[in-house]
This record gives structure tokens, C-alpha cells and sequence, in this order.
């Protein structure tokens, strides 16, 4: 009887314990970072509400820079669906629209660089098919080796983005020129009538989130990504994972708390915070789209 007593006493305490412990938040980044297996191989549900801070500045571009150009995949097409970014098959879509590069290292960042909006032109001198007006193309995807190691800077355009730089009807024939000697410079990305949205990875769980974030007006990239969950009043930093996706992982023991608010940084340093924009019902696999974007 006495033990029956004592383990009947034990079993209450901690069902006392644990209904008067307080909700924490989660904090570390355990899960191993991955890369990801696809690197230059080449129904939206809007929820959201917001609060946008004011830009710290203004985005300037600066002067034209030397670099390299090629071109891969279809002559017309979207260059990959796949990707070092993560975006798969949008960069054939709007507002992407195969207007897409992927970058030697230098301007890839490690994936810090997915988004970003650089204007491209090459320079009838050295090929009679250039139009010499720039196309402005969004850095999707990594180009990791080879021709992309030989300039500074080398962009691997998409059929579609490197034909956007030929005069009329010469576009084979620019594809044709092999290496492109161009100039570039960095631009402010715009997508009018088009808001940031979060797609949630199909490998996320209840005690694992990793987003998608595309779509980023002016810088089009981001430095940080920070995750606040429900009644807990106070951010968490998420890791960038790989390309354009942040993760974060619960190391309470217990599901992270929906909706979830995040606050994106941009790679100039402005803030914007899209408040419970994943809701508590996220699903793998969904794209939830804000009703904001970056001034």
C-alpha cells in the first residue's frame, strides 16, 4: 500500500509540474544544416497581417562593373526549375518570368544572394548581336564551377534572359557566342502587385518549421530572418539553411507555437515584419502570401 502511495504521489507531482512550468520559447538551431542536392542542374492561401517598419534608406545602385555571361538550358527557356535557391519551378512563372541567372560565387553569397535584381549588357564590339540594353535578370540559382571561375563576376543566364540582350531576331545567335564579355550592375528588384510569400518545406513538422521567402522588392535578398511564434512576445533568429529557406527547430520538447510572425531583413539592413502570416493550421508544402513587400 505504502508504494502504491508513493507512486501515486510522484505521478501527481509531475502533473503539477508540468501544468505550471511556463511556456518557453524555442531557441536553438540543432538540426544539421544541409545543402542542397540540386545546385545548377538545370495555389497560393493568403493570410496574413502586417506591420512594416520605415526604410533606413534608399536603395542606389551603383555603376557598371565587368564580368562574364553564358547561357543554360532550353534557348528560350527558364535556364532550371530546380536550383540552388529553392524556388523549383517559379522562375518560369510570374513574376520571375525566366528572367533568371544563376551566379559564380562572388555574387551567389552562398545562397545569401538568391533574390537579388542585377541589370546585364553586352557590348556590340565584341558581339554584333548585342542590342547593348541591359536585361534585368534575379539571381536563382549557383554556378559553381568552370566558366563561372573565370571572371570576378559571371552570370549563366537563362536562354530566355541572355536572347532579352540581342537586337531583333539575333538571339541564336548571341546564345551562340559562347562566353559573353558583359557588364552588370546591381538594381532594385520590383514585382508591382506582387507580395512576399512564405512557402513551407514538405520536410517540416510540428517541431520543425523551414520557409521559402520569395518575391522581395528593392534588395530582393536577405541578410536575417527572425521568427516570433504565438504568446511569445519575443524573436528568434532562424539559420539559413540552404539558398533562400530559414529554418528553426523546438528544443522544448514540444510543437512550435502558430501563428507564426516574421521579421526579414534585407541585405541593405531594413526590416519588415509580416505579422502572423503562417497560421496556426500551416500545412507542408503550402505557400501562404503576405499582403506586404518592402517599399
Amino acid at each position: 500500500m505504502a508504494k502504491c502511495c508513493t507512486l501515486a504521489l510522484l505521478g501527481a507531482l509531475v502533473v503539477l509540474s508540468l501544468l505550471v512550468s511556463p511556456i518557453a520559447c524555442s531557441r536553438k538551431l540543432t538540426k544539421p544544416k544541409t545543402r542542397s542536392a540540386v545546385s545548377h542542374n538545370p495555389a497560393v492561401k493568403a493570410h496574413s497581417s502586417y506591420n512594416g517598419t520605415s526604410p533606413s534608406a534608399t536603395y542606389v545602385s551603383g555603376g557598371w562593373l565587368a564580368g562574364g555571361a553564358t547561357y543554360y538550358g532550353a534557348p528560350n527557356g527558364d535556364g532550371s526549375d530546380g536550383g540552388a535557391c529553392g524556388y523549383q519551378s517559379a522562375v518560369g512563372s510570374r513574376p520571375f518570368s525566366s528572367m533568371i541567372s544563376a551566379a559564380g560565387p562572388s555574387l551567389y553569397k552562398e545562397g545569401k544572394g538568391c533574390g537579388a535584381c542585377y541589370e546585364v549588357k553586352c557590348d556590340s564590339a565584341s558581339n554584333s548581336a548585342c542590342s547593348g540594353q541591359p536585361a534585368t535578370v534575379v539571381i536563382t540559382d549557383s554556378c559553381p564551377g568552370g566558366a563561372c571561375l573565370v571572371e570576378a563576376a559571371h552570370f549563366d543566364m537563362s536562354g530566355t534572359s541572355m536572347g532579352a540582350m540581342a537586337k531583333p531576331g539575333m538571339a541564336d545567335k548571341l546564345r551562340a557566342g559562347g562566353i559573353l564579355k558583359i557588364q552588370y550592375k546591381r538594381v532594385p528588384c520590383k514585382y508591382p502587385g506582387v507580395s512576399i510569400a512564405f512557402r513551407v518545406d514538405q520536410g517540416s513538422n510540428p517541431f520543425y518549421l523551414e520557409v521559402l521567402i520569395e518575391f522581395e522588392d528593392d534588395d530582393g535578398d536577405l541578410s536575417a530572418v527572425d521568427l516570433m511564434e504565438a504568446n511569445c512576445g519575443s524573436w528568434t533568429p532562424m539559420a539559413q539553411n540552404w539558398g533562400a529557406l530559414y529554418r528553426l527547430n523546438s528544443n522544448t520538447g514540444k510543437p512550435l507555437r502558430g501563428p507564426f510572425s516574421l521579421r526579414l531583413t534585407s541585405d541593405s539592413g531594413r526590416k519588415l515584419v509580416v505579422n502572423n502570416v503562417i497560421p496556426a493550421s500551416w500545412a507542408p508544402g503550402a505557400t501562404y502570401r503576405s499582403l506586404v513587400n518592402f517599399p
